[in-house]
C-alpha cells in the first residue's frame, strides 16, 4: 500500500512560549550562546529558526554538530518536514550532500564538523552549531567565526549569523564563550539559557533526578557548566564578578607568582572589607622586569602612585647575597617612576591549604558574605581559575598546573596576608610576621 503523504504543516505544532527561547528567535542576535537543559526545547527552536531563514532569504544555510552522522540523526528527517520536502522536485533534496534546494533559491546543508575546513568556501548566510561543547575547540575561531565574517559583495552590510547550542559541558571552550556572551559587552554576543523544567513535566525531572548523579542532572536538566574534577574554588561564581573599574586615585595592591611562563599577577583594590581584582598583567616568557615595565607603562597616567607588592616568598631569592631579587628589581623600576612602594612579602610560603581557604573565605564566608570581585574583562586569568581550577587527580588540596593557576596563587598570597585563616588552635600571631598594618581609607 502506498504510504499517504504527510499532513501538510503539521509539523509545525505549537511551541510553548518560554521567554528566553521567545528572545532568542526575536532579538536576531548575531551568535547567541546557549547552553541550556536537555529536552528544553532548544534544538527545536534552531530547527524551525533555520528553515524559515532559509524559505525567505534566497542564500545558504547550515546545520552542523561534531560528526556527520550526529548531525544527520538530529536533524535531517524534521529539517525535511519543516521545509515540506515531500512537495519539492526529488532533485532539490540529496540525501548524499544532505542539502536541500527550496524554491526561493535559500538552501540548508548539514555538516559534520569532525573536519572543520568543510564549512570554509561558501558564503554562509547563517547556521545552527549543535553540541557545541563536543565540537573541536579551534573549529569556531580558526574556521566557523573566519567564513561567518566573509563579506559577500552581492549583499552589502549583511552579517552572517550562528548559533552556538548544546548542553553545558566541563569548562573548556564553550564555558570560554559563554562567559564571553555574559561579560564581554561585544553586541554581536548574547547568552541565553534555561533549565529544562521550563518545557518538560514535573514527573519527567523527578525521573531524571532520581536517575543520575547531582553533578549529571545539574548539567543535563538545569543548564549548569560542571566538572567532573573538583574545583578549588567552587563557591565562585558570578555573584562574585563586578564591571568595577580601577579609580585614578586609589592605592593599588599587586600580587605575583613567579613563573616563567606565563609570568602572572593580579592589579587589586581594597574598599572597605572587599578586594576588588579589576586587572591583571600576564606574560608569556617574562621576567620581573618586564612585568614591571608593563605595569608602569600602563598605568603612567595613575594619580595616586601608592602600591604594595605581595607574592611568593621565592621572589626573594638571592638578597642574603647581595643579589637583585625579582622583587627588588621591581622595586627599583617603580620608585624611578614615581611610585611609592611597600612590599607585604611573609619571609616563608603559607601551606597550600592555608593560601587556599583564604581565597575561599573572600569568595563566600559562611556567614554568605562575599568579599572578593573579579573583573571578568579586566583580570580574565584570574577569572577562569577561580572559575575552572581542579585539584590534581588522587589529592584534595594540590592544584592541577595550569596557565590559569599561577594567578589564583598570586591572590592567595595577598589573602592570606591580609585576611589569613587558620583552623582552631593555629591563630597567628600578628606581631612575629613583622608586616605592617594599613589603614586604606
Amino acid at each position: 500500500m502506498k504510504k499517504p503523504p504527510p499532513d501538510v504543516g503539521s509539523r509545525w505544532y505549537p511551541l510553548r512560549p518560554v521567554p528566553e527561547q521567545v528572545a532568542l528567535v526575536t532579538e536576531r542576535v548575531r551568535f547567541p550562546i546557549v547552553p541550556a537543559g536537555r529536552r528544553s526545547g532548544k534544538t527545536e527552536r534552531a530547527k524551525r529558526f533555520v528553515v524559515r531563514e532559509a524559505l525567505r532569504t534566497p542564500r545558504p544555510f547550515f546545520v552542523a554538530a561534531p560528526t556527520r552522522p550526529q548531525v544527520k540523526k538530529i536533524y535531517w528527517d524534521d529539517i525535511k518536514e519543516l521545509a515540506f520536502a515531500h512537495l519539492l522536485p526529488k532533485s532539490a533534496v540529496s540525501e548524499t550532500e544532505l542539502t536541500i534546494r527550496l524554491p526561493g533559491g535559500g538552501s540548508i546543508t548539514l555538516l559534520g564538523l569532525d573536519s572543520p575546513a568543510r564549512i570554509e568556501g561558501t558564503p554562509w548566510a547563517g547556521g545552527i552549531i549543535d553540541e557545541i561543547a563536543s565540537v573541536k575547540p579551534h573549529a569556531w575561531p580558526e574556521h566557523v567565526r573566519p567564513a561567518l565574517d566573509t563579506e559577500d559583495p552581492r549583499y552589502p552590510g549583511y552579517r552572517a549569523w550562528c548559533w552556538l547550542i548544546g548542553v553545558p559541558e566541563g569548562l573548556g571552550h564553550y564555558y570560554d564563550l559563554y562567559q564571553y556572551a555574559l561579560h564581554s559587552g561585544d553586541a554581536d554576543f548574547k547568552a541565553y539559557t534555561w533549565p529544562s523544567s521550563a518545557v518538560l513535566s514535573e514527573a519527567a525531572i523527578e525521573s531524571a533526578r532520581r536517575s543520575l548523579s547531582p553533578r549529571q542532572f545539574r548539567q543535563e536538566y538545569e543548564a549548569s557548566f560542571e566538572t567532573a574534577g573538583g574545583r578549588v574554588y567552587a563557591d565562585y561564581g558570578q555573584d562574585n564578578v563586578t564591571t568595577e573599574r580601577i579609580l585614578p586615585n586609589e592605592p593599588l595592591l599587586w600580587a605575583h607568582d613567579f613563573n616563567y611562563t606565563p609570568m602572572s599577577s593580579a592589579v587589586c583594590v581594597v574598599r572597605g572589607d572587599t578586594l576588588y581584582a579589576l586587572d591583571q598583567v600576564v606574560l608569556g616568557g617574562a621576567v620581573s622586569a618586564q612585568s614591571a615595565q608593563e605595569f608602569v607603562e600602563r598605568y603612567k597616567g595613575h594619580e595616586r602612585k601608592e602600591i604594595e607588592l605581595f607574592g611568593d616568598p621565592a621572589g626573594r631569592a638571592g638578597e642574603k647575597h647581595g643579589q637583585l631579587s625579582n622583587y627588588v628589581i621591581m622595586e627599583e623600576i617603580l620608585r624611578s617612576s614615581g611610585w611609592k612602594v611597600e612590599r607585604r612579602v611573609k619571609k616563608a610560603a603559607p601551606a597550600i591549604r592555608d593560601r587556599q581557604n583564604a581565597v575561599r573565605a573572600k569568595i563566600l564566608s559562611a556567614a554568605g558574605a562575599r568579599t572578593l570581585r573579579v573583573n571578568a574583562l579586566g583580570a580574565p586569568h584570574l577569572h577562569k581559575g577561580l572559575s575552572t581550577l581542579q585539584m590534581k587527580e588522587g589529592s584534595s588540596f594540590i592544584e592541577q598546573d595550569t596557565e590559569y593557576q599561577h594567578i589564583t596563587t598570586a591572590i592567595g598570597y595577598l589573602c592570606d596576608v591580609l585576611w589569613p585563616v587558620r583552623p582552631p588552635g593555629k591563630e597567628i600571631d600578628v606581631k612575629r610576621l613583622a608586616i605592617p598594618s594599613i589603614n586604606y581609607y
